[in-house]
């Protein structure tokens, strides 16, 4: 996180314990332990297989395309998936791990845009054009089917918001039970002073509302489609 000067903040924090009614608490603070912590049993006992098969059942229930892979086949799948959701424009972020999948290639056949810091708006235009946004997953969370990706200037927020249809590679590593994981994980970056993303992204397959009637209407404020691919490791 980026150093600052905060001011005024001993005024702030003294005005809110006057009207909380008690003397300001400057030291000794710690985060409470629970006697109780449901959020941390379920899907406590689940196996990396386990968690690939409750993705998979959740990935029904978000009208999310799944598909189960290995590294030396993600290639061929994500080519076929490409071409099943009408070729590029596409856009990507700039990540080394195109090149660790060996994809490099079956991108170089596609008119693809690499997210470029310097190049400005023209990102966010190319993004607005494109048909497919690829992205890898940072962290996925079965229970919900939900992709966590990190922004910053190499990955910008658009590329899996503009295109109308989002694919998340996601290594089978990444996949923990639920939010609760992710959150420790965030929380343990910054406790070790590592740099927090300047933006992260918690998605659940393709944009859908049921505002209206309850009615479900999929594909309302951002990509139409989403497809996860998820690759057992190396």
């Amino acid at each position: 996180m980026m150093n600052g000067t905060i001011h005024n903040e001993g005024t702030f924090l003294n005005n809110i314990a006057k009207n909380l009614g008690r003397a300001p608490i400057k030291e000794g603070i710690s985060v409470p332990v629970w006697k109780h912590a449901p959020q941390k049993e379920v899907l406590k006992h689940a196996t990396p297989n386990d968690l690939v098969e409750e993705l998979e059942e959740q990935c029904k229930r978000v009208h999310t395309q799944f598909h189960l892979t290995d590294s030396k086949q993600v290639m061929q799948c994500l080519k076929q998936v490409i071409e099943e959701l009408g070729n590029g424009p596409l856009i990507i972020p700039k990540d080394d791990r195109f090149s660790a999948y060996q994809l490099d290639d079956i991108l170089k056949e596609k008119d693809v845009h690499v997210w470029d810091h310097q190049a400005g708006k023209e990102n966010i235009e190319k993004a607005e054009s494109a048909n497919i946004g690829i992205t890898f997953s940072e962290m996925t969370l079965a229970e919900s089917a939900t992709v966590v990706l990190f922004s910053d200037k190499d990955h910008g927020r658009s590329i899996s918001f503009l295109p109308s249809c989002h694919v998340s590679i996601i290594p089978k590593s990444t996949i923990v039970p639920r939010m609760t994981q992710a959150a420790a994980a965030i929380r343990s970056k910054v406790t070790r002073g590592e740099v927090v993303p300047s933006c992260i992204n918690f998605i659940t397959g393709p944009s859908n509302s049921a505002d209206i009637e309850m009615d479900l209407v999929v594909g309302v404020h951002g990509p139409i489609r989403a497809v996860y691919i998820i690759v057992e490791d190396k």
